[in-house]
């Protein structure tokens, strides 16, 4: 068994759910953005079940890569990790006719879109009252796309409300940062689509830089 993380110095104030909750669904999209997020839930001992589905991971090797490295972390906090299903073809039919979107773009919305949805449904299934996302915490991310679908997925439910916490607010930025690289987490360079990894790999020919290697650079 990993060895469990220490909490007693946690820097940021002791976080409470809405409504007097007291347990929580949190969509992952991977182990850097979630690290701030996981340590400051556990420090405040909000009991908290993370939902790993992201479809929209291309190829399944990079989504096997991501997927393993928030389950190690999820882990090594005590918290359990829940693994959504892989249904590529549906991200792929989501999306059709959005492949040229720019990031942050009406593609990005229907990206969230889906993978929220399935988020508020396995919340609405599961008995969980409140669910939030990691996504959020990343600068690269519009917050106000992320919220305003995460709030259209929940309100498909009576009982399932979205929690739109600031988590960029208190250094969680920063320490987002920090986290990765004292657990040494895989550092993906693109948002995680093979649009992205395209649309990435374009700028750096552009640039001058050298193209994306999945697999291989770690905090």
């Amino acid at each position: 068994m990993s060895e469990k993380l220490k909490l007693e110095n946690y820097i940021r104030p002791k976080l409470e759910l809405p409504h007097n909750e007291k347990e929580l669904l949190l969509h992952s999209c991977c182990a850097p953005c979630s690290g701030e997020i996981i340590e400051a839930l556990a420090a405040s001992n909000i009991k908290t079940t993370v939902y790993f589905y992201n479809p929209n991971i291309h190829p399944v090797e990079e989504y096997e890569i991501r997927k393993d490295e928030n389950r190690r972390f999820c882990e090594k906090v005590g918290f359990e990790c829940i693994d959504g299903d892989y249904d590529k073809e549906n991200w792929f039919e989501r999306i059709k006719g959005l492949e040229d979107e720019p990031e942050r773009g009406e593609r990005c919305t229907k990206c969230f879109d889906m993978r929220f949805e399935r988020s508020a449904l396995f919340a609405h299934e599961n008995n969980f009252n409140i669910f939030a996302t990691t996504l959020g915490i990343s600068r690269w991310k519009d917050m106000n796309q992320i919220n305003e679908s995460g709030k259209r997925s929940a309100s498909r439910y009576k009982n399932v409300s979205y929690w739109d916490f600031n988590w960029r607010k208190q250094g969680g930025s920063s320490r987002m940062i920090e986290i990765s690289k004292r657990e040494h987490f895989y550092q993906q360079e693109y948002c995680g689509c093979v649009y992205s990894l395209r649309d990435t790999n374009k700028w750096r020919r552009k640039n001058n830089k050298d193209r994306i290697i999945r697999g291989v650079k770690f905090y």
